[in-house]
This record gives structure tokens, sequence and C-alpha cells, in this order.
């Protein structure tokens, strides 16, 4: 059974989500209500209506461990782009809403925008961005909390661009101390760039540890 938010601040159980993950329905992106999904293994994915998830199995990188495909060593080692950290994330978020060859619609509304450029104002959501000359050509936002970070999403318009800003990415939170990095659902994507799965249960030990260990980005 679909659970309704009440209008103060919290989440059922994660226990009681769906077979999917769907666990409630309803609330608001403000930012306490953000902050306090994502310290509890939850995350929004639809905005009409607003849907709230916590998956099992979840999908993560085991960032001490993965490691580019081959193909990228080159580029990574002699990158064709310029690589920024939060030089333009409302950018990089529009970019992610955008259409795509094989993503024709996202779950980004404007209403995402607004709540995740809020958070990143506030500190806890980050952009990486890919530069050919003054132009955007790849990116990646997520929200980072301490020693977690949870990627959202990524865009790219030259080949390999968002790619080279993840792997980028994973070399600057290994080097700053975050241990565990979401990537929430499973995809052929993700998991030929070297994500797994684990049950949620481990996930939330993992999760609360990760927020114990100070990381300042």
């Amino acid at each position: 059974m679909t659970i309704l938010l009440p209008d103060h601040l919290q989440f059922p159980d994660v226990k009681r989500s769906s077979r999917e993950g769907l666990l409630a329905v309803g609330g608001d992106l403000s930012l306490p209500r953000l902050l306090l999904a994502y310290q509890s293994g939850i995350f929004p994915w639809t905005d009409d209506p607003l849907t709230w998830w916590s998956p099992n199995p979840r999908a993560i990188f085991e960032i001490e461990k993965v490691q580019p495909p081959r193909r990228l060593l080159s580029k990574l080692r002699h990158s064709p782009f310029t690589i920024t950290y939060d030089c333009a994330f409302e950018q990089v978020i529009r970019q992610c809403a955008r259409p795509a060859p094989g993503r024709e619609s996202t779950w980004i509304s404007q209403r995402f925008i607004r709540a995740y450029t809020a958070l990143h104002e506030a500190g806890h959501a980050h952009s990486v961005e890919a530069w050919d000359g003054n132009r955007l050509v790849g990116g990646l936002y997520g929200v980072h909390l301490n020693g977690f970070f949870a990627g959202e999403s990524m865009f790219y318009k030259e080949t390999d661009a968002s790619k080279l800003c993840l792997f980028h990415l994973f070399e600057r939170l290994r080097e700053q101390g975050v241990v565990l990095f979401d990537t929430q659902v499973l995809s052929p994507l993700t998991e030929r760039l070297g994500a797994i799965e684990i049950s949620r249960e481990a996930y939330l030990t993992r999760l609360r540890a990760a927020l114990q260990i100070p990381v300042t980005w």
C-alpha cells in the first residue's frame, strides 16, 4: 500500500517500500526534507505525483575499487576537455533535464531544478563540468553529505565527456575520504562503468557509517 506523507517532516520505515522500491507519495522538495531523505536512504524520483524511493537491492560504486574502462585511460591522462567543479551547476542540471537520444523525458522537472539548485547553494549538491573551450559538453551532479555522495544524473554532448567527469569525480572523492557513492538503481550504463548491487540493509549500514565521517567538499 502506498503511504501518503504527512505535512510534518518524517518518512516511514524504508522496510515498508513496495517490491519496486516505492516508499511514499507527497510531501515537498524542501531543503530539510531532501536532507532527511538522503540521510535515511531515500530519494525522490518523480514530480507529478512526487514519489520517494528506497529500492532493494541498491546500486553503488565501490569507490576504492572502481576502475575506468581501458579505452578511457588515455583520455583520462590526456583529456580533450577541461574539467571543473561547481562552475555551472544550474546549467548542468538543466542539460540533464533535456531530452536526449534514448532519453525522451526525465524526472527532472522545474521543481526538481529549483530544489537541487537550493541544495547546491546550501553546499550539499555539486556539479562536475567538461568544457571544450567555452562550450559545456558534459557534466553530472549529485548530493554530498560527509563521507557520502549520491550521483543523480549526467549528460554529454561529446563522446565520453560525462564519463570523464565521473572518473575525475571518483578520484577527487577518494582523496577527500568519501566512502560511499550511491547510484540508486543499476542501469546498463552504470553496470558497464563498474556499479554493483548490494542489499538495502547493507547499504543503510554503510550509509550510517559514511555520514559519520567528516568530509568537507
